[in-house]
Parts: structure tokens; sequence; C-alpha cells
């Protein structure tokens, strides 16, 4: 119980300069960031994560899971989870366009990497952020959950939300959602 009340105390203690020593950390010789627009809004994402961007098609809706999970696709026969952000994000899902695409990422997983597709209404570009550059989350006031959030990279004197990919595609919260779902699913009257 004692270690719990400590593990939730934690993020509140952070500063700045311990966020940013974090994101040094973790983040490494890592400087370079693949940018994308949802809802209008600019999200980056480290491209040590990204293993392609592919164009969004051929996804195959699974019954039973959460309404932010699309479905699956078959990438060379391996089957890969799609998860719509914006709907992951607590947002309405997003129209389909000439831009929507799937960036196919790999997050860490109990039992090794996972592959997982992001669906995102366009790609921008690639971009060098110093770490220097990287702030702390705001500590309220986003519009995504402040866990997901890894910092904000200041840009031309704009921010872009840097994810913390492995919480917002966490394949275990995934699980218990799905779980649950299943639970609180109708018995069958068959």
């Amino acid at each position: 119980m004692e270690a719990t009340q400590t593990q939730l105390a934690k993020p509140r203690e952070r500063n700045a300069a311990t966020i940013r020593n974090e994101i040094a950390e973790e983040v490494g010789e890592q400087h370079q960031y693949l940018t994308f627009l949802l809802a209008d809004e600019m999200f980056a994402i480290g491209i040590l994560s990204i293993r392609e961007i592919i164009e969004y098609g051929a996804v195959t809706d699974v019954p039973m899971t959460p309404p932010f999970i699309r479905g699956v696709l078959n990438l060379r026969g391996a089957v890969v989870p799609v998860v719509d952000l914006a709907r992951r994000f607590g947002r309405p899902a997003q129209q389909n366009s000439k831009r929507t695409c799937i960036v196919i990422v790999e997050i860490e997983a109990a039992n090794g990497n996972q592959q997982m597709g992001v669906v995102v209404d366009a790609v921008s570009e690639v971009l060098e952020i110093p770490c220097s550059e990287i702030e702390p989350p705001p500590e309220f006031g986003a519009r995504i959950r402040n866990d997901f959030i890894k910092g904000m990279g200041k840009i031309n004197g704009k921010f872009v939300i840097v994810l913390d990919l492995n919480r917002v595609m966490s394949i275990e919260e995934v699980a218990v959602v799905a779980k649950l779902g299943r639970m609180e699913s109708p018995p069958s009257t068959d």
C-alpha cells in the first residue's frame, strides 16, 4: 500500500528539470520526430519507434473491441492492430480523406516488441527537436490524457505535442478495456 501511495505521489513531485532529464534519458540521441495532424492539432512521435507509413485501407473490423480499435490489417502476413488515435484521445472519429494514413509503430510489450498501426489525418514531416526545446507536459488544460504526453516541443514559436507512445498504445490497457467491453456485453439470447 505504501509503495502505491509513493508511486502516485511521484508525478506531482516532478519539476521541469526532472522531466527534461527523463526526456533526455529516454530519447538519448534521438532528436528527430515524425509530425502529423489529428483534427488540426500537431503531434509528434520519435522516429525510432516508426517502422513505416502506409495508405489507409484494408482494415478488417474485429467485433467486441474498444471503440478506438479500428480493427486489424495484414502487413506482409502479420496481424497488426490498428488504433484510431482520435478515438483513443476521447475525440469523435474523423472522416477518412486522401491524406489519412496508418503509421506502423513498434512499442514495448511484456513479451517483446509489438507492431501496431496508428490512424492519423495526415503526416507532416520529420523535424529535429532538441531536448532543450521540449517542455514538460501541462498540468491541466490538455485535450488528451496528461500521461499520454511526453512533452511539448517548441518549433518556430508553436508547440507540438510529443507523445509517449508506450503509454498511448499500452497493450495492457487496451487488453483491459477490451476485456471490460466483453464483460459488459449483454448475454446472448440464442
